[in-house]
């Protein structure tokens, strides 16, 4: 049994408030490669998720003269680190394990190298994970973010991401016990 499921992430006012400024559509896209990407190199689908989901949390809106402004953001973003805090307070907050929170948080940290200033960091495999997953959806000039889901939509998508979470989660506790 998990702590948080996405279902309480997601129906959160702060998830609803930032995760839904950056893209619900690509949120919940990024947290599916998430999940079968931690599957296949066999890291915690849980976390992949859940930091695949909130990975964009720290987002803010770079805009010039009433315009979105890609170059702005490419060149002042620190979102990441305003992601893994505000990530981490929130899984806190709905009662998260505290080092799977942490984790959460890293991952979502290194997800990108758009605030770094130089590319020569190492990265954990689940903190790889969440960078390709990111990746995968990407879409020139930051179009991802741009992408829409509707509500009734997104929580279906949550929910049945959660319940191939728990089935995952499921299966690994049985291999550990045979």
């Amino acid at each position: 049994m998990r702590d948080v499921t996405l279902l309480n992430i997601f129906e959160h006012h702060i998830t609803q408030k930032y995760v839904k400024r950056s893209g619900f559509a690509h949120a919940i896209a990024v947290a599916y490669h998430a999940f079968h990407l931690a599957k296949q190199y066999k890291e915690n689908v849980d976390i992949a998720a859940k930091a695949g989901f909130l990975h964009d949390i720290g987002h803010f809106t770079w805009y010039r003269n009433g315009k979105w402004d890609y170059e702005l953001y490419r060149k002042n973003d620190i979102h990441p680190i305003k992601g893994a805090e505000r990530a981490h307070k929130l899984l806190i907050r709905l009662g998260e394990n505290p080092v799977q929170a942490k984790e959460t948080a890293l991952a979502i940290l290194f997800h990108t190298d758009s605030f770094l200033p130089t590319n020569d960091i190492e990265r954990t495999t689940l903190q790889k994970i969440v960078k390709w997953a990111d990746e995968k959806d990407e879409e020139e000039g930051g179009a991802h973010h741009y992408r829409t889901i509707k509500i009734d939509r997104a929580r279906e998508s949550i929910i049945r991401l959660d319940q191939l979470i728990d089935a995952e989660l499921g299966l690994a506790k049985e291999q550990r016990l045979s």
